[in-house]
């Protein structure tokens, strides 16, 4: 299990039964001794970017949605980016972990053209107090893994739990093969 910081994912363990968090994968933005944030990468809304935020449609990875990041300030948006290059990053950039990002939305587009591989725009967010989130994993509710760059940004994020665990060492890729359902157990 890998140490809770910036740019690491948060699995739900099949324990994890909060209507909020259950079956999602959590990319953390942050992470000290004041606490935690992130955002769940595998809920898209059925909004579209452009209805809400007009020309960013254009820019944001597909599905073109708004995702909901999390119950927290959910009327907020937060914007994570993937630069196509580390030495590239557009004005309002603030790396993360390496080429991962939170872009800020108030960065003029056309200062962003050209410069980004994948965003993602997520309305809320996660957040855990001083000892929480520790306190969480401690108890079996979330495994922490490493990211791979492209996970926030996939196409097809309903898939995105299994295949995060499917690629960890032992024990939690065996996770992945559970039925979606657990009466099915």
């Amino acid at each position: 299990m890998g140490e809770l910081q910036a740019g690491m994912l948060l699995v739900a363990t099949p324990a994890l039964l909060d209507p909020n968090f259950a079956d999602t994968v959590v990319l953390l933005l942050d992470a000290d001794a004041s606490g935690a944030l992130g955002v769940v990468v595998n809920r898209p809304s059925p909004v579209a970017v452009s209805e809400v935020l007009g020309g960013w449609g254009e820019v944001v990875a597909e599905p073109e949605v708004l995702f909901s990041g999390g119950p927290v300030g959910p009327e907020g948006a937060l914007a994570v980016a993937l630069l196509r290059d580390a030495d590239d990053a557009p004005v309002g950039f603030q790396a993360i972990d390496g080429r991962l990002g939170l872009l800020d939305l108030d960065t003029p587009l056309e200062l962003v053209e050209g410069t980004l591989a994948g965003l993602r725009i997520f309305a809320g967010y996660a957040g855990w107090g001083a000892g929480q989130l520790e306190g969480e994993v401690e108890e079996g509710s979330w495994y922490v893994v490493p990211a791979d760059p492209a996970d926030p940004f996939r196409l097809d994020p309903d898939g995105l739990w299994r295949d995060v665990l499917r690629r960890q060492p032992g024990e939690l890729a065996w996770h992945a093969t559970r039925p979606a359902d657990p009466d099915l157990n």
